[in-house]
């Protein structure tokens, strides 16, 4: 009888742990969805990509100006062709 107590114990331990973790993951999910307005770029935002990328370019031939934010996070520029990460550019000051 005792083995019995034992293991129902640690079924509801376990269920317990179960549904703890899961209302975690349900609650950081809600609360990065919450804050989607937190981006990088915005349109009409200026960019300039980083020197490694464009050598032998001035900092002016290297600056664009953001066309639209891609739900991935990635952007499209005017006059530039393609889809760009943030890491493609310097760091906004």
């Amino acid at each position: 009888m005792l083995g019995g107590i034992a293991i129902a114990t640690g079924a509801l331990g376990a269920a317990g742990a179960y549904l703890a973790k899961k209302n975690s993951v349900k609650h950081k999910r809600t609360r990065s969805s919450a804050t989607s307005g937190d981006v990088w770029a915005r349109p009409g935002m200026i960019v300039t990509f980083r020197a490694e990328l464009m050598p032998s370019r001035e900092r002016d031939a290297r600056t664009f100006r953001v066309k639209t934010l891609l739900p991935s996070g990635r952007v499209l520029l005017d006059d530039v062709v393609g889809e760009h990460a943030e890491k493609e550019f310097e760091a906004i000051r």
